[in-house]
């Protein structure tokens, strides 16, 4: 067998993707990012499984390779395995988006010759192109992760390109069908009540419940969101507001996305669903409490985000530190709904 001259080989980058459902959506500005390099390199991503069918909609990637560790796990020895499989690929870049040094290993293991990311944990030597990270003139997760498609010199921000899914009629059409939705003309305002990270960044279910009523009334379907956890918040939901269908922990990642795309509206926590719903082009009501709308923002020209900036407020805690979490508590339903019909009727 003859050998492709190194020189004559399409350009790969190997990216290590983050951990968080909302993070990976905002890789994808970076992927775009990647590939508008001339010439245009083919873009792998290490993923973890989970992650595999929004990787699927993103017409940038050409292979989610998936990482075979659980959340949290070291799986040191796994990751090198991982990477020396890689070898023969030969990647020109690797990309490390996480800033732990264990997420950095299976890059040198691939000896891949430029590995990039932010300075972090004992990661010199894992990583050879090292940039320090600026949190004044990045301070957005998506610049961050753009910033590292350029070269160190380039001028920050650098521009970007909003996420945007890949959702086909098909595709739509299967969702509703397996999940036994009908198929009716009826407007679909979808709620994500739940939010990974903790309570502090959920709106309350008696607040999510009364916009329910207001467009079930109005003769809409009411969709309601969410993984396993957030069955006690939308089975609330659904009982103070008769008509909603519950789909909480019902879809796997890929119908979730699809069924997002049928919503004509979404009103959502800041969570990885509000990415999602961002990202496939519905017009999104972004509700924010303990977390900061200018750190992790839709990223999107169709969402209009909330947020009371109280004085207490970003606190970025899981929990309320100071009990009331009037963060949230203290924005009405009637200020949802005007924000929701502003961006419907714009919409138009």
């Amino acid at each position: 067998m003859v050998k492709t001259p190194t020189s004559q080989r399409p350009p790969a980058v190997l990216v290590v993707g983050p951990a968080w459902v909302g993070d990976m959506v905002m890789a994808q500005s970076l992927f775009m990012t990647l590939r508008a390099r001339q010439p245009a390199p083919a873009v792998d991503v290490i993923a973890p499984a989970w992650s595999l069918p929004l990787l699927e909609r993103m017409p940038e990637v050409r292979r989610a390779i998936p990482l075979p560790v659980g959340h949290g796990e070291l799986g040191l020895g796994k990751r090198w395995r991982l990477g020396r499989s890689l070898r023969s690929a030969s990647y020109d870049q690797a990309i490390v988006l996480p800033r732990s040094a264990k997420a950095a290993l299976p890059v040198f293991a691939a000896r891949i010759p430029r590995r990039t990311g932010y300075r972090g944990e004992s990661r010199y030597g894992l990583l050879n192109d090292i940039r320090p990270l600026d949190r004044a003139i990045l301070y957005r997760t998506v610049d961050r992760f753009v910033a590292l498609g350029h070269t160190a010199d380039t001028a920050l921000p650098p521009p970007i390109s909003h996420p945007a899914l890949a959702v086909s009629d098909a595709g739509r059409q299967e969702a509703r069908r397996s999940t036994g939705l009908d198929m009716d003309d009826a407007p679909v305002l979808a709620l994500c009540p739940g939010a990974e990270y903790g309570p502090s960044k959920r709106w309350p279910a008696s607040s999510y419940a009364e916009v329910a009523r207001e467009y079930l009334a109005d003769g809409w379907q009411v969709w309601l969101f969410g993984s396993d956890k957030d069955t006690p918040v939308t089975r609330t939901i659904a009982e103070a507001a008769p008509g909603c269908r519950d789909l909480a922990g019902r879809t796997q990642l890929g119908q979730a996305i699809d069924l997002l795309a049928c919503a004509d509206l979404v009103i959502s926590n800041d969570s990885g669903l509000m990415h999602i719903a961002a990202a496939t082009g519905r017009p999104v009501v972004a509700i924010y409490g303990s977390s900061d709308p200018n750190y992790t923002p839709p990223l999107s020209e169709r969402a209009r985000i909330l947020h009371l900036g109280l004085d207490c407020s970003p606190c970025f805690q899981r929990e309320c530190p100071l009990g009331h979490l009037n963060c949230l508590r203290q924005l009405a339903p009637a200020q949802v709904l005007d924000a929701a019909g502003e961006l419907t009727k714009r919409d138009a």
